[in-house]
């Protein structure tokens, strides 16, 4: 038993591993499409050629969707799984409660009872200027922000059923899989190791899981979603939780954009924020907050790590 202890990873060991299998993982199998779509003609040419710009891949959907299928399941999805197998003595992906759909239930009406104020924290986080010194740094994410919302633009309005099927996919069921495995299960686990505070775990994991998406002006909002996902697993002790409000939230996009699309409405619009009066955002705050409690107080385990909730 104590050479078995003795074998143990650090929770510092545990963050390099984590980091060299992601490195590792996210490079051999982006390459691999790539070969095979060079292999297939499938337009590899053109993304090698413009620096890895999946804009210039508009005319060949289907490889724009093996590329991001194949980044979240190498960049996320392998390298929690490699770790936990590295490490089976520290439970990454607990799944307590598995079958108390109340759960999944609360923690979706919890992400829709927010959306009122998702929407006004999303409003005010595009809206943000910098310093006039900083306006250098301002246009190079204004920039960044518009590549990423024409690709996005170019996949999920779209008019079709299966394009719509391919896109919940690879835009909701994948993402919410292996980010939440990533995220919630390897990083936030190794980061309670780290500063033994399940909150602060929580929060710093949320602020990550934001910024790796590399979209300054969601970023707020996007970290809300983080700690949001984060407290679904500590107060079940389920992993499978945050993977539905996960993939809930993703879909409702993907969907939202289909019907856009076949009603004639813009990516524009889809982006656009509706103004309701401040009654409507103190009930999202009240109703939140009322959801949070009783998702509170019907975990039977608040649990998490071997660590109760601090």
């Amino acid at each position: 038993m104590i050479d078995f202890l003795e074998k143990q990873h650090s929770p510092w060991q545990s963050i390099l591993l984590l980091l060299l299998l992601t490195f590792a993982c996210s490079i051999s199998i982006q390459i691999l499409v790539i070969v095979l779509g060079l292999l297939t003609n499938a337009n590899a040419q053109s993304f090698l050629s413009s620096g890895g710009d999946l804009s210039a891949l508009q005319n060949t959907p289907f490889f724009v969707y093996a590329l991001l299928a194949s980044s979240t399941f190498g960049t996320f999805y392998l390298p929690a799984i490699f770790l936990q197998k590295r490490e089976p003595y520290n439970l990454y992906f607990p799944s307590q409660n598995k079958n108390k759909y109340l759960f999944y239930i609360l923690a979706i009406a919890g992400l829709l009872a927010f959306g009122p104020m998702m929407g006004l924290i999303g409003e005010w986080n595009a809206n943000i200027t910098l310093p006039e010194g900083l306006k250098g740094v301002e246009n190079w994410m204004r920039r960044q922000e518009d590549a990423s919302n024409d690709l996005i633009r170019n996949l999920v309005m779209v008019d079709s059923i299966g394009l719509l099927f391919i896109n919940i996919i690879v835009m909701a069921v994948f993402p919410a899989i292996a980010e939440e495995y990533y995220f919630r299960g390897s990083v936030m686990h190794i980061l309670h190791r780290i500063v033994k505070n399940q909150h602060l775990a929580i929060w710093i994991t949320a602020i990550i899981f934001s910024a790796i998406h590399v979209q300054f002006f969601g970023f707020f909002p996007r970290v809300l979603l983080g700690a949001f996902f984060g407290y679904m697993l500590i107060w079940t002790n389920n992993i499978w939780v945050p993977i539905v409000g996960h993939f809930v939230n993703n879909a409702t996009v993907t969907i939202l954009a289909y019907y856009y699309t076949t009603q004639g409405k813009s990516f524009e619009d889809l982006q656009s924020y509706d103004n309701y009066p401040i009654f409507v955002y103190l009930g999202s705050l009240l109703l939140t907050a009322a959801i949070a409690l009783l998702f509170y107080k019907k975990s039977k385990s608040n649990i998490n790590y071997g660590e109760g909730l601090d």
